[in-house]
Order: C-alpha cells, then sequence, then structure tokens
C-alpha cells in the first residue's frame, strides 16, 4: 500500500487544503441518499472512493460527479466489502462512511483539527452515528447512536472478515479516541424499502449462522419478538420519537423474529436431508 507524506498539500479546486486520507463508500442503488453524504465531504480529504455492487440507479454516475473514483465490484458481504474498498485506498488513513450517512460540519472540523499538525497522535477514532428518522430534520429526542471506529490507520487495523458485520478490528496495544461530533444515518427511506432491507440482511444473518455452525433453540421463537421489541422501544428509547419511533420498534421486531424463524427453517430442512 502506497504511504502519502500528511505534510503534503491538497487543495481542492476552492483552495481548500485536503486531508492526506482516503474516504471509501460502498454502495448499491443509493441514488437518492448518496448526494448529500458525499456532498457533506467535499473537499475534505484528497481521495473518495465509492465501491459499487451493481447499481442500476445511476449510483455510479452520481459519485462521478462528486469526485469520486468509482470501483465496480460483486456483493462480498458487509465486513469482505469493506476490507475490498479499503484496498483500494492510497492512504494510511481512511475515513469509511455508508451511503446513508452525512459527516456533520461539527464532526468534519474535529477531523481537520486532528490533521492540522500532521498525522494524528493516535491510531483509530470513534464518533456517534445517529439514528434520523423520516420527517426529522435533526435527531430526535434520545435518538439511538452507534459509536464505531470509523477514522483510523490501516497498518493497525482493518475491517473483520465477517458476512453480516461491519467493524473495524484494531491491532492490540492501538490507541483509540473519541470525537463529539455526529454523522447523521437516515437509515430508513420507507416503510417498504425498510422491510425489504431487513429481509434480506436476515436471510444473511442464517446463511452466517449456519457457515458458523452455530445453532438456534427452538424456545427462542416464542421470545424474540417481545424481547426485540422492547430493547428497541425503550433502551434504544424509540418510545420518544413518536409514531414512527413505534413503527421502527415493531419492524425491528419482526426482523428479529424472522431471523430465528427462518434459522428454524434451515435447521429442519437440515435434519431432513
Amino acid at each position: 500500500m502506497p504511504g502519502v507524506n500528511a505534510n503534503e498539500s491538497f487543495k481542492d479546486p476552492q483552495g481548500i487544503d485536503m486531508l492526506p486520507i482516503s474516504i471509501f463508500v460502498i454502495a448499491k442503488n443509493e441514488a437518492q441518499r448518496l448526494p448529500a453524504t458525499l456532498e457533506a465531504v467535499k473537499g475534505l480529504a484528497e481521495e473518495l472512493i465509492v465501491v459499487d455492487s451493481g447499481s442500476t440507479d445511476g449510483t455510479q454516475a452520481i459519485a462521478q460527479r462528486h469526485g469520486a473514483r468509482v470501483v465496480e465490484t460483486h456483493w462480498r458481504g458487509y465486513g469482505p466489502q469493506k476490507r475490498f474498498a479499503e484496498d483500494q485506498c492510497k492512504n494510511n488513513w481512511v475515513l469509511n462512511i455508508d451511503a446513508d450517512e452525512v459527516l456533520t460540519p461539527a464532526l468534519i472540523g474535529e477531523i481537520r483539527a486532528l490533521f492540522a499538525n500532521g498525522e494524528p497522535p493516535l491510531d483509530g477514532y470513534t464518533f456517534p452515528i445517529v439514528e434520523v428518522f423520516p420527517g426529522e430534520g435533526n435527531p430526535g429526542v434520545g435518538a439511538y447512536a452507534l459509536v464505531p471506529v470509523r477514522l483510523y490507520r490501516l497498518d493497525r487495523g482493518r475491517y473483520a472478515d465477517e458476512l453480516v458485520h461491519d467493524r473495524v478490528a484494531m491491532q492490540p496495544n492501538t490507541r483509540i479516541a473519541g470525537l463529539k461530533g455526529q454523522a447523521l444515518h437516515y437509515c430508513i427511506q420507507s416503510l417498504s424499502s425498510s422491510v425489504e432491507k431487513l429481509n434480506r440482511y436476515s436471510d444473511q444473518q442464517v446463511h452466517d449462522m449456519n457457515v458458523k455452525g452455530r445453532r438456534t433453540p427452538a424456545w427462542r421463537i416464542w421470545t424474540e419478538f417481545p424481547m426485540a421489541f422492547l430493547k428497541a422501544y425503550l433502551l434504544r428509547r424509540h418510545i420518544l420519537r413518536g409514531r414512527f419511533g413505534f413503527v421502527a420498534s415493531v419492524n425491528y421486531a419482526f426482523y428479529r423474529f424472522m431471523r430465528i424463524a427462518k434459522a428454524l427453517e434451515a435447521q429442519d430442512r437440515d435434519a431432513k436431508a
């Protein structure tokens, strides 16, 4: 992997210094959400890569118009796809964002500050990725957030090679800190698209469970839905977010229920084979 001098200056057409980092995004049919994602990081990094896995809605052209280098490839699974994207990056410092995430100006300012005097002092940085539901201009009260590592050194961490989880596996003794600025996660375009996505994801999870030889106890078919609903509605505080908070909790619970139902179906099929 070629290295880039952190002190070397790159500028966008407006004369703004671009940071010696590679931003990478994996996408498929994200023509609606991708423009906001890419516009938010305009001029931030000297390299912007979109790895596309067969879009048919013009995602590739949109990415190119926003200055991204588009790499087309087949779908490998979440972890392997992001590992492939990492391999396309020329810089040791990388920033991963998803096609439905928009970095806030506060977060971008923090990232710029990290590189103000050369390379950042640590090996990786987390920041909160906060859910924004349809109809919300900003995250609702008590909005649920994940806080993963997304800005990191490739020689100190890589995405784990897992089909249904996308997490950066940092090497032992790495130094990680948290940034305060947020990324806004526009995770739901519509109820129809959300149900389709969760259905696909439950299929992928069952496949991953089978590959790993994990078996599901039958009793979970009765407990999964109510427990998952309470997790989303109470623990993730969807109760504070009105009608759509309730709908999102039901969707989440149904997805978890279908994952168990499909796993038991597969186990029954294997037992009869």
